[in-house]
């Protein structure tokens, strides 16, 4: 017997395990596409924290337009400065990342992306609908506290669970030649030495950065999913990939500044000081710094790889979620 398809709001609700599912598939499916665009993006932001003076400088550009700065690490527990290269754009990163460590070096961070990826996904997707239904969301009206209330709570949960994670992805991907387990090493001795919390450093501007763009992401996304279904504008089930995407990218541009500041603050924890490091003291201060170095145009470094990453993931991750929730929902109606 076939069921007609309907939107997933208005169907039989899904038992948290199936939207436990749901979540995972879109998580996992969403890391292995974008996190290309995520490695680039650390590594635009990354790169304002080396243009200071090294202690060799090799400038090649008449071979291959790379200048490579290194200098041996004076600190026995952190390993030796691999070659930085200057990237002047997200094409020229994509094509010497490939030159220079490989293709597979796009997918660099991967794991703890994946191991992050399923609870933030988990508990954010799932306490965000969780919390809608009971704050009387309606698919059919106009909503601005449902979606505003959970997207605030379900995101500052989440990214508060992920933040250690988060900050060993960020360190990963940042540098060239390192590999999980020295960066590890890394993090063993700042907490040593600075305690556990230390593991939290740059939670203030994930938050800032995070809350903001669930808020704008759900109150965009909602709206712009009532008005293209009641309008009929595209074909159903494409829906959700086309307002997650919209939504994703005006959000993922009006946070970009706080998303740098982020990655100077967890890139740099534990490194020494040598040269120009920009993540050094409260969020507000490396902001201060990044506008007194680079002016404006600081804050929105890495901004086409982010919203290159941001609309897709946002398109993939709710559509797939959206599409899951929909086959379990008829599945509950049929049995």
């Amino acid at each position: 017997m076939k069921y007609h398809r309907v939107h997933s709001d208005t169907l039989l609700p899904v038992t948290p395990i199936q939207q436990l599912i749901s979540s995972c598939s879109g998580a996992i499916l969403t890391s292995l596409l974008t996190t290309p665009f995520d490695v680039v993006k650390v590594r635009l932001q990354r790169q304002q924290s080396t243009l200071k003076p090294c202690y060799i400088l090799d400038c090649r550009a008449a071979l291959d337009g790379v200048c490579i700065c290194t200098y041996e690490s004076p600190y026995p527990h952190l390993p030796p400065y691999s070659p930085v290269h200057r990237y002047t754009g997200t094409l020229d990163a994509f094509v010497k990342l490939a030159r220079t460590e490989g293709v597979g070096s796009w997918w660099k961070g991967l794991s703890p992306t994946l191991l992050m990826a399923v609870p933030l996904t988990v508990i954010y997707y799932t306490l965000y609908d969780q919390l809608k239904v009971r704050l009387g969301f309606d698919p059919n009206e106009r909503n601005f506290a449902a979606p505003l209330v959970s997207g605030v709570v379900s995101r500052t949960v989440a990214v508060t669970a992920v933040c250690p994670i988060e900050l060993v992805r960020t360190k990963l991907q940042s540098r060239t030649g390192v590999n999980i387990s020295e960066v590890l090493s890394v993090v063993r001795t700042v907490t040593a030495q600075n305690g556990v919390l230390s593991m939290w450093r740059g939670l203030s501007p994930m938050l800032l950065r995070d809350v903001p763009f669930s808020v704008i992401y759900w109150l965009g996304y909602e709206d712009l999913k009532r008005n293209f279904t009641n309008r009929s504008l595209f074909y159903q089930p494409l829906v959700p990939f086309i307002a997650g995407s919209i939504a994703g990218t005006f959000a993922a541009i009006v946070t970009t500044p706080l998303d740098v500041v982020k990655t100077h603050m967890q890139a740099e924890l534990g490194e020494p000081e040598v040269g120009n490091k920009l993540g050094v003291g409260s969020m507000s201060r490396v902001m201060r710094t990044i506008l007194q170095e680079y002016g404006a145009p600081g804050l929105f470094a890495g901004l086409i790889p982010r919203v290159a990453k941001v609309a897709p993931a946002c398109a993939i991750m709710i559509g797939t979620y959206e599409t899951c929730k929909d086959f379990f929902s008829e599945y509950n109606a049929s049995h």
